[in-house]
């Protein structure tokens, strides 16, 4: 779950600032059993493109991205 919430921040802030930022997402230190991991993957280009090359989590990340009114 941390991962998806990860790529989530980290594709709306590739949307929204422009190419000359770099992004790095980190999880809280202690926070997560997998942090290391959680961490490289967030943070490895050719991981998240591989990420948003699958359909199904592509929908994920443009739910989590989609507006939502009450």
């Amino acid at each position: 779950m941390a991962t998806v919430i990860g790529l989530c921040l980290r594709v709306k802030l590739m949307r929204s600032l422009p190419p000359r930022y770099k992004v790095d997402i980190r999880v809280a230190p202690g926070s997560h059993a997998t942090e290391t991991a959680v961490n490289k993957q967030l943070n490895d280009k050719e991981r998240v493109a591989a990420a948003l090359e699958n359909p199904n989590l592509l929908d994920i990340v443009e739910e989590c991205l989609s507006p939502t009114f009450a």
